[in-house]
């Protein structure tokens, strides 16, 4: 009996943990944020910072930065990426923003997000570039700091190797 009732009480504790998480855990509402692709901030000098990097935190370095692979927390069979990158302090790339630093944002969803943000009155600043790694566009916040959207295909991303930025 005592072996029966342990059973029970541990298959209500598991099913009271199952509905607690569904009912605390937001269920994916379409077009979303799922994570950082990349912190891109300008510098002085970029080869000097990643040379510091590596030497000092073990940052294994590519042409334009390091970048970090990990493994997605829904499908451990998954890769994602993050990539860090200081660019030259004279770089145009984060214009019109004057701010010293840009986030990529992985996305899932990236037309249908384009098309809500679009309805909230917010408009990309250029036109999606499509590559084979994934998809991108960029807008401003309402703080003048441009945000870059990457719909990634990680498995085309994974086979570039050292990876590198713009």
């Amino acid at each position: 009996m005592k072996k029966f009732s342990l059973a029970v009480l541990l298959l209500i504790t598991f099913m009271l943990g199952y509905g607690f998480s569904r009912i605390t855990q937001p269920a994916n509402t379409g077009p979303r944020v799922t994570g950082i692709g990349g912190i891109f901030f300008k510098a002085k000098d970029p080869a000097a910072l990643k040379a510091w990097y590596s030497k000092n935190l073990g940052l294994q370095m590519g042409q334009y930065g390091s970048n970090f692979e990990w493994h997605q927390g829904i499908d451990s069979t998954k890769k994602g990426f993050t990539m860090w990158a200081p660019f030259k302090e004279t770089t145009k790339y984060f214009q019109p923003s004057d701010k010293q630093f840009m986030i990529n944002y992985r996305v899932e969803g990236l037309e249908q997000l384009l098309a809500k943000l679009k309805a909230a009155g917010i408009l990309p600043t250029d036109s999606v570039e499509k590559v084979s790694y994934g998809n991108f566009v960029h807008l401003m916040d309402p703080e003048g700091n441009k945000i870059e959207l990457w719909e990634p295909n990680d498995v085309e991303y994974a086979k570039m190797g050292k990876l590198t930025t713009k």
